[in-house]
């Protein structure tokens, strides 16, 4: 099992700008049928995970359950190409500071019409340079 440490130095200084400046895709597979969906409610913790709130993520939280949690994150800067791939295991949080969070940020969003139901924290275990270029493919 990865050490606290060791997961938040996968996410150099890059990577985490690139993360905390654009959209994310999240990417699961259950039953050979792949889901791919948009997240705009997402954050990276003090520790190195990736936190995502929520809203409209059902058929990722049944892939989840069904393949031991395996979840795969992309995320690039469109003026610089500059990307990332992210493989880890996500967990479902329905309560704590994580959770409450998002739920005071998509209330916010959409004036109450919509809540976040709970979130994932993604531990990261492998970090692949979407770039174009030299680095393509290359595992930090």
């Amino acid at each position: 099992m990865m050490k606290i440490m060791e997961v938040r130095d996968m996410l150099n200084a890059n990577v985490k700008k690139v993360l905390e400046e654009n959209m994310w895709d999240l990417a699961t597979c259950s039953d050979g049928e792949p889901n791919v969906v948009p997240v705009a409610f997402k954050s990276v913790t003090d520790d190195g995970k990736l936190a995502v709130g929520d809203v409209f993520l059902d058929t990722t939280h049944k892939n989840l359950e069904k393949n031991n949690g395996r979840i795969d994150v992309s995320v690039y800067a469109p003026g610089s190409l500059e990307g990332y791939q992210i493989n880890g295991r996500a967990e479902y949080l329905t309560s704590g500071a994580i959770v409450d969070n998002f739920k005071t940020a998509v209330e916010k969003m959409f004036s109450g019409a919509a809540t976040a139901k709970g979130a994932l924290l993604i531990t990261p275990e492998k970090v692949i340079v979407t770039t174009p270029g030299a680095d393509n493919k290359k595992e930090l």
